[in-house]
């Protein structure tokens, strides 16, 4: 019955695991869109900065949507690495940005998107 249960949860957490990538992926296309309007507008610094907040959540989201996928059925931890490969990623991107080194920032911005495109069209 165990695996009966097992196989029934292994769609749903697949499921939240593409949503979690998708959902990162998106808040970092919205980062990208927020950094030119910080450049052009007065509000683009808060809408970019909240950004950062939801871009980091979103993040944490796929590190948990990786282990709830991989802990019921203990198939492969790589998606586990990769989504906390992605999160110490993440972090270094808000420390770049709090630090304004935008000469590090933006291509590591774009290496994450990339990244993240990348793992969505995997999954």
């Amino acid at each position: 019955m165990a695996t009966q249960v097992t196989t029934a949860n292994a769609p749903r957490s697949s499921s939240f695991l593409k949503i979690a990538i998708a959902l990162q992926t998106l808040t970092i296309f919205l980062q990208a869109i927020s950094a030119g309007m910080l450049l052009t507008s007065s509000y683009g610094e808060t809408l970019h900065s909240v950004g950062a907040r939801v871009m980091y959540g979103a993040s944490m989201l796929y590190v948990l949507a990786a282990v709830l996928a991989w802990k019921p059925g203990g198939g492969s931890p790589r998606p586990v690495w990769h989504a906390a490969g992605f999160l110490v990623l993440a972090s270094v991107q808000v420390v770049l940005g709090i630090a304004h080194v935008p000469s590090v920032h933006l291509p590591l911005g774009v290496l994450m998107f990339g990244l993240s495109v990348l793992a969505l069209a995997r999954r």
